[in-house]
């Protein structure tokens, strides 16, 4: 069986390999000659914070390096995503696989020197050895559970004994899913289990400014939601795939609005994997040029994490969308890493508000007077600011007091198909005629 697949991390093993590679393994083998040691980096997300991603990816191609030394050969080594590795080797018992874990902490936690900063990593490994008439996936589930329960219990290994999914609390809980939610994602991609969902953005006259475009994952009848499926697809590198599915199925779907006589705009997610992606620039191009669509009909919605670390890379490609013609949309605004330099250096078209403003509306005068300062300001910078999970009037009356020019949310529409969409634009067009009629001749009246 060759296992020469690899991800992008020093060439180790990819998380999808790994499973195979696991099963490969373990077939005919007996019980306790299999080790599973699942190994996380502590506080990882501090050193994205401090140094950006640039910084991250060179402390973990450092670790997985060291991970290359402290195991030799007959260990096989796997990047699970984010800041998680996995060893996979033969073992003759429990001893065998607690001595290669005290040894992966001692060489894992050496200082690292980063931008003249002394680091100190700190590893929790979890350790599952094969049970009798276990499969691939229950291993390497009960080897991450091990982990998240040493991490929870300050401990440096933990080895996992039975069924420890009980014992492990919520983070084991979502542990326990993520592979097979990855199994599911790529039976989607496979069987056409995918599909976008829009939900309308109007403007104060009651004009649709835009849809925004949101992807939908069914397999054998059942939904699953983006709030487990997205966060899986990130961590394993789906992702890009995943997000130049949605451009291209949204160009497409845009140039059918335009057919059917709304030349509205369709906004989809980008995730910074597909702008730290050399071909970027080309997979936009071929979705425009596939969908036969003017530039100025796609939007894209740029999330927290692009923020983080602006590479060149990133800001090239979205300088190429940008002179392209296609719109650009800073999301989630005014949480997370959202921050007044990302207004002065990416020269968005749009600035949607984070939907914790809205909700507090309009008890709360302090998010009021927050959501009117942003308002001003994106406006002051040539934006169209859109207020988010907007779900009463009397949210909207406030967000309206406060200047924004359009808004999204369950106030005026769910998110839909696109056969859905296209009945619902009809009758809306009708209501905005007659209303815009009504005015007109309240007018004239006066």
């Amino acid at each position: 069986m060759p296992i020469n697949d690899t991800n992008t991390i020093a060439g180790l093993l990819s998380r999808a390999r790994c499973v195979q590679l696991a099963q490969y393994m373990i077939d005919g083998a007996r019980p306790g000659s299999i080790a599973a040691l699942w190994i996380n980096l502590d506080r990882f997300q501090q050193v994205n914070h401090s140094f950006g991603y640039t910084g991250g990816n060179k402390i973990l191609s450092i670790i997985a390096n060291r991970l290359e030394l402290a195991t030799g050969n007959g260990v096989h080594l796997g990047h699970m995503g984010a800041d998680e590795f996995l060893c996979l080797l033969p073992t003759e018992g429990l001893s065998q696989a607690v001595a290669l874990a005290e040894h992966i902490m001692t060489m894992l936690e050496e200082p690292i020197m980063l931008n003249e900063t002394k680091l100190h990593p700190v590893a929790r490994i979890g350790i599952a050895l094969l049970e009798p008439d276990e499969d691939s996936v229950s291993l390497l589930q009960r080897a991450d559970q091990a982990m998240y329960l040493a991490k929870r219990n300050g401990k440096r290994w933990l080895q996992a004994e039975g069924d420890i999914t009980a014992a492990s609390g919520s983070c084991s809980i979502l542990a326990n899913t993520e592979l097979e939610i990855e199994s599911k994602l790529h039976q989607a991609i496979e069987s056409g289990g995918l599909s976008l969902h829009y939900q309308p953005i109007l403007r104060k006259d009651g004009s649709i400014d835009a849809v925004e475009a949101l992807m939908r994952c069914t397999v054998n009848g059942r939904d699953i939601s983006p709030t487990l499926f997205i966060p899986v697809a990130e961590k394993t590198g789906l992702i890009t795939r995943l997000g130049e599915w949605t451009m291209s199925q949204g160009a497409i779907f845009a140039r059918q609005l335009d057919e059917a006589g709304y030349p509205i705009k369709v906004a989809v997610n980008i995730s910074r994997a597909q702008l730290l992606a050399p071909h970027f620039s080309q997979a936009l191009s071929s979705a425009l040029i596939y969908a036969a669509l003017p530039a100025d009909r796609l939007e894209l919605e740029l999330t927290e994490s692009l923020f983080m670390d602006m590479s060149p890379t990133v800001q090239e490609n979205l300088c190429d969308a940008r002179a392209a013609g296609v719109g650009l949309a800073i999301d989630d605004f005014g949480t997370g890493y959202s921050c007044l330099a990302n207004l002065k250096d990416i020269h968005a078209a749009k600035l949607k508000l984070d939907r914790a403003f809205a909700i507090a509306l309009p008890e709360d005068s302090r998010a009021f007077a927050i959501v009117k300062a942003m308002t001003r300001l994106g406006q002051e910078l040539g934006m169209t600011v859109v207020a988010e999970g907007v779900e009463t009037k009397e949210q909207m009356h406030a967000l309206l007091h406060a200047g924004v020019d359009a808004a999204q949310g369950y106030l005026y529409a769910r998110a839909m198909s696109g056969d859905d969409l296209l009945a619902w634009l009809k009758v809306h067009k009708k209501k905005h005629v007659a209303c815009v009629r009504k005015l007109s001749h309240d007018s004239l009246v006066r």
